[in-house]
Formats: C-alpha cells, sequence, structure tokens
C-alpha cells in the first residue's frame, strides 16, 4: 500500500506541474490532487523536494533496469535521456526551481551507479584497488553528467541518440584503457 501512495503523488506532482511551477505547489495540493491527508504525506515524505528526489530516483531506477554492463551501458544512457525527455516538464521545472546540486547530486548518483557497474566488470581478473575503480567512475561520471546538464540547461533540443552516439565514440575503450593504465602503474 505505501508504494501506491507513493506512485500516486509521483503522478500528481507531474501533473500539477503541468501548470504551476514547484515552487508554487503546496502539500496540500499534491494531497487533494491525490485524495489523501497531509499526514498520509508526511508519513512518505518530509517535504516537496524529497517527494522530487524520490521521483528522479525512481524514473532513473526505471530507465536503468538491466543496463549495467560494457555491452548495455549505451542502451542506459539513451533510456536515461528518454525518461529525462519524456519527463520533460518536470525535468525543466525542477531544474529551474531548485538548486543546480539537487539536480546534479541525482544525475551523479545515477551516473556514478551505471559506471561502477562497467568499471567492475571490466576489472574483472585484475587486482585493481577499489579506490581506482571509484575514481575511474567518478571520472566518467562528470563527462556524462555535465553534458547531460548542459542539453537540459539548453531545453533538450538536440537529438539525443547523437549525443549518447557521440559519448560512446569518445568512451570507445577508455575504460578499458584507464583500467589498463591504473593496473601498469601498479606494477611499477
Amino acid at each position: 500500500m505505501p508504494n501506491t501512495t507513493k506512485a500516486a503523488l509521483e503522478i500528481s506532482l507531474k501533473k500539477l506541474l503541468l501548470h504551476k511551477p514547484l515552487d508554487k505547489i503546496t502539500i496540500n495540493d499534491l494531497a487533494t490532487d491525490c485524495g489523501i491527508s497531509r499526514m498520509a504525506f508526511y508519513y512518505h515524505f518530509k517535504d516537496i523536494y524529497d517527494l522530487v528526489e524520490w521521483v528522479c530516483v525512481e524514473d532513473g531506477r526505471r530507465a536503468l533496469q538491466g543496463k549495467k554492463t560494457y555491452d548495455t551501458w549505451q542502451e542506459g544512457m539513451l533510456q536515461v535521456f528518454e525518461a529525462v525527455l519524456e519527463n520533460k516538464p518536470f525535468i525543466l521545472n525542477v531544474y529551474r526551481c531548485t538548486s543546480r546540486e539537487k539536480i546534479e547530486n541525482y544525475l551523479y548518483e545515477l551516473t556514478y551507479n551505471l559506471i561502477a557497474e562497467v568499471v567492475e566488470e571490466k576489472c574483472r581478473g585484475t587486482e585493481l584497488a577499489g579506490e581506482d575503480k571509484t575514481f575511474i567512475a567518478g571520472f566518467y561520471k562528470y563527462g556524462f553528467v555535465g553534458t547531460m546538464l548542459e542539453w537540459i540547461g539548453r531545453g533538450m533540443k538536440e537529438d539525443y541518440k547523437e549525443i549518447v552516439k557521440r559519448l560512446s565514440l569518445t568512451l570507445r575503450g577508455n575504460i578499458a584503457n584507464s583500467i589498463h593504465n591504473f593496473e601498469s602503474a601498479q606494477n611499477i
């Protein structure tokens, strides 16, 4: 039952964002639209921004389901872009009404999880230290997130498939090469 309420609040928030900016939506608006009490809202979330963060994480989780391998990461990135585009009013509203840091942190977490799985897969059979794996995943995370933030900031007008294609060309072999370089540096 709690997931049903959370899902209803997500739907309500996205619906209300089509007509109002995020900073004008109240908990009372959400509760009324869902047919729940304000206390029911507070049972699940501490405030509207907590709901926004949960919605972002859930959208990202759904987009990346099963797409965290070396062979499927591009599909995962395409699905992240598609999820952002599909929720364009929501994302642009959140982007404009919250601190850029909140959006960045969400995208960093989402992207890091995708890349960390790819790095881990490519490191099987190696002795690469955990902090080196973390560094490699973190490095590539910033490139993805910076690219996506620029795309969002420009109103999501460019073809995201072209962006993912360029990311793919830029990264082709580079994660494996980074792992190799770190391994070589350990053996010196």
